[in-house]
C-alpha cells in the first residue's frame, strides 16, 4: 500500500492536534507537521487552504479535512483505505480538546 502524502497542520501542544498525531503515528503513516502558532505562514497557508480559521486541518493527498480530531482522521484515512485497521493503540487521546478548552467545573452550593 502505497502511504498518502499527508500535511497536518497543528499546534505544538493542543490536545486535538496531539491526537492527529498519535493517529498518524498509528498506522505509521509519514507526515509534515506544520507548527501553526509559531509560524504564521503556515497559520496563513492552513487558512487560505482550508477556507476557515480553525485546527487541526490535515491535507491527505491534496484533500483537505478540516478542524478535525484525530477521530475524524482515522475514519478518513480507513474509509479511504489510506490505512488497515491495526489493533495498536494511540499513544495520545484522539478525542481531546486542548486544555484551555476542558470545562471547568465548578463546586455546587446548595441553599439551606
Amino acid at each position: 500500500m502505497e502511504k498518502p502524502k499527508i500535511i497536518a497542520y497543528l499546534k505544538p501542544t493542543c490536545g486535538w492536534s496531539q491526537g492527529v498525531r498519535a493517529v498518524l503515528r498509528k498506522y505509521d503513516l509519514p507526515f509534515e507537521d506544520r507548527d501553526i502558532i509559531n509560524d504564521s505562514d503556515q497559520r496563513q497557508e492552513m487558512i487560505e487552504k482550508s477556507g476557515q480559521m480553525l485546527s487541526p486541518c490535515v491535507e491527505v493527498n491534496g484533500r483537505m479535512l478540516a478542524d478535525v480530531s484525530g477521530e475524524e482522521v482515522e475514519a478518513f484515512l480507513l474509509a479511504n483505505s489510506l490505512a488497515q485497521a491495526n489493533e495498536r493503540k494511540p499513544d495520545a487521546p484522539i478525542d481531546q480538546p486542548c486544555a484551555h478548552e476542558l470545562p471547568h467545573t465548578s463546586p455546587l452550593h446548595f441553599q439551606a
